[in-house]
């Protein structure tokens, strides 16, 4: 009778440890094949194209916002970054001059690095609450990004530095390539790394991290100094692909991150997450993007479709942490 009872409870835990595990891949495949039956024009290979360089944005911003997510943190101010650093880049590659793309690229990155540190500094060392920084920190970076230029735009970038947002390699567009090294790096270090593990233990119990000696606060700032750093990237991809940086460029962007990280298995509450699921997520926020763009449904209803894929999301790890 014992057995009997405890046969169909296995099979519902491998079950439920298998969606656990696998059930976003599942969910990613499921996506696709729907709307390749609803849609022919979907599983294309310009279509695909795409998809990789539009989602290349939000995921090389998810992989910023899941170092600070696993730390039990939040970035609102990643798109405001991503704005002023590829503004700040653009104004700077406008003429022919030798190397100006380096110098571009590297000031918008020395932007992004610089104001994601003092997001880490306010947090960790004055420990002010992560949401009232960087909601902060989102308005002033895009009142400084409108400041900077008086509101215009920078159009005329050169064409070195457009590369990185529209050029291909091997018929993979570049953005594409840049979100594939990013990935990679910053993979090994969450998972290969001492700070990596540093990050998940931050996350999982901050008291008893710095308890066993690990510095918390180093830990804190070094995750939203490399979520402002990626945000400039981003920017700097988006002003490149775009062909002139916009100061109302990222607008609402970091919901999109946060949507990424969150469908694909990151807690809210830290220390449990990998970004091969972010990717995944990001992956699924540009095929719902561009399924519903396929479909002609309106970008108003995009955004309803998209917050209650967020809501769901937080549901399902809610219910991940209860026992049984």
């Amino acid at each position: 009778m014992t057995s009997a009872v405890s046969a169909p409870l296995a099979h519902h835990r491998r079950v439920r440890h298998l969606l656990k595990d696998y059930g976003i891949f599942i969910a990613f495949a499921a996506l696709c094949g729907g709307l390749s039956a609803i849609n022919e024009n979907f599983l294309t290979l310009g279509n695909w194209t795409n998809i990789l360089r539009q989602t290349s944005i939000n995921g090389i911003l998810a992989i910023g916002m899941t170092y600070v997510i696993l730390t039990r943190g939040i970035d609102l101010s990643v798109g405001s970054i991503l704005a002023l650093s590829g503004l700040v880049a653009g104004s700077l590659v406008t003429g022919s001059e030798p190397h100006a793309a380096i110098v571009g690229i590297a000031a918008g990155l020395a932007v992004g690095l610089a104001l994601g540190a003092v997001n880490g500094f306010l947090v960790a060392r004055l420990a002010v609450a992560p949401f009232v920084v960087t909601l902060g920190m989102l308005s002033v970076a895009r009142g400084l990004t409108f400041i900077y230029n008086d509101g215009m735009p920078i159009a005329n970038l050169s064409q070195d530095f457009r590369a990185i947002g529209q050029g291909m390699v091997g018929g993979l567009p570049v953005p594409v390539i840049i979100l594939g090294i990013t990935f990679l790096i910053f993979w090994f270090i969450l998972k290969y790394t001492t700070f990596g593990r540093y990050v998940y233990a931050v996350g999982g119990n901050e008291r008893s991290a710095k308890t066993s000696g690990i510095g918390t606060r180093r830990v804190i700032f070094t995750v939203y100094a490399i979520s402002g750093l990626l945000a400039a990237l981003a920017g700097q991809i988006l002003a490149a692909r775009t062909t002139s940086a916009l100061p109302q460029a990222g607008v609402a962007y970091e919901l999109d991150a946060i949507a990424a990280v969150v469908i694909g298995g990151t807690s809210l509450s830290g220390g449990v997450g990998t970004l091969s699921g972010t990717l995944v997520g990001a992956l699924i926020i540009g095929v719902i993007n561009n399924g519903l763009d396929l479909m002609g449904v309106s970008s108003y209803y995009q955004q309803v479709i998209k917050g209650t894929i967020i809501v769901a999301a937080v549901l399902l790890d809610v219910s991940r942490k209860k026992p049984g």
